[in-house]
């Protein structure tokens, strides 16, 4: 599920990494109202635009266009395992090693802890008293990827989501909190607790770093598809802890194209 601005400048990379596997997945784009993919027929992306609305970046209409995602592609009952990714995000290991990740995992992978600062629990309404208490509340990545039974829970909230809807407003940012509180809630035994998606966080400030084509080597490929770290996976070891990464500028598609095959074996 692609939660787009416009257009998807890597979109050869996914059509790429997409190639021979068109049975085991489902692409969603939603992109603003009056935007049209231009894209060939022969393209995964073909006809994939789902009915949009206007996105705000920080505000509510951001979880909307979420759930908007979730509830089109719940709509297929083959889908099993639902993947939020934007205009800026690549692929860091090919589809099989992606596929068997996800399909194998017990858990979804929504990133949900405690902040305990002005950029977490500071953000915290007491309005929402009696139903969200302060302990309760989480935050964590707005890209998140989860199994069809979360996908389903987070589509079916009306209580919690109206709650958000009502007193989550700037600063608090509903993307960061509404989900990693509600499955805090109510589904964390179903949850890894960690995000699948790489982002470098340590410039500062309220945006990751983003990547020009210039900073995109093999040796930087790498050191995110396996940098010394280690996650828990099915509750076991293991050093594949992303299975993509962000923020990309443009300029980063023709490296990225000329190290797929090499690095990330498409």
């Amino acid at each position: 599920m692609f939660l787009t601005r416009g257009p998807l400048p890597f979109m050869p990379l996914w059509e790429r990494f997409f190639k021979d596997h068109e049975i085991f997945f489902s692409i969603y784009l939603h992109t603003p109202p009056d935007y049209y993919l231009n894209v060939s027929t022969s393209s995964p992306f073909y006809g994939r635009q789902i009915p949009s609305q206007r996105v705000e970046w920080g505000s509510f209409l951001l979880a909307d266009a979420e759930r908007r995602l979730l509830a089109n592609a719940l709509l297929d009952f083959s889908n099993e395992r639902f993947i939020l990714l934007s205009e800026s995000c690549i692929p860091v290991y090919n589809f099989p090693t992606v596929y068997k990740y996800l399909i194998g995992s017990t858990y979804s992978f929504v990133e949900s802890y405690d902040d305990p600062t002005r950029y977490g629990r500071g953000r915290y309404n007491r309005k929402m008293l009696p139903h969200i208490k302060l302990y309760q509340w989480r935050k964590g990545s707005q890209w998140f990827e989860m199994q069809r039974s979360v996908a389903t829970y987070i589509v079916s909230d009306t209580k919690y989501y109206n709650l958000f809807k009502k007193y989550c407003k700037p600063a608090c940012y509903p993307d960061e909190h509404y989900i990693p509180t509600y499955l805090n809630m109510f589904h964390g035994s179903l949850n890894a607790n960690r995000t699948i998606t790489w982002v470098d966080w340590s410039m500062g400030g309220p945006h990751p770093a983003k990547y020009e084509g210039v900073n995109v080597t093999k040796g930087f490929i790498q050191s995110i598809r396996n940098n010394g770290t280690l996650c828990s996976y099915n509750d076991e070891l293991t050093s594949v802890c992303y299975l993509f990464a962000r923020k990309f500028a443009p300029s980063a598609l023709e490296p990225l194209l000329n190290l797929s095959s090499t690095v990330m074996n498409f």
